[in-house]
């Protein structure tokens, strides 16, 4: 009678223990998705020609922390 419950409990967190890394490891690559972001920002400010090629340089290269 105990039992049960018990065995409920600890499959729902075997789960999520299995789960979690794996919505995880689908969020993305490498790097701060901070960065991504920026980057993915910068690379359409360029695209449109809101900022140009000097600009887009300079400020992937502050982005990128070199």
């Amino acid at each position: 009678m105990v039992l049960g419950p018990l065995l409920t409990i600890g499959l729902i967190i075997l789960l999520i223990v299995l789960i979690v890394p794996f919505a995880r490891s689908l969020g993305g690559g490498g790097g701060s998705p901070r960065a991504s972001s920026a980057r993915a920002v910068l690379d359409e400010r360029y695209a449109k020609g809101e900022i140009d090629r000097e600009e887009y340089l300079r400020r992937r290269q502050d982005i990128a922390g070199e």
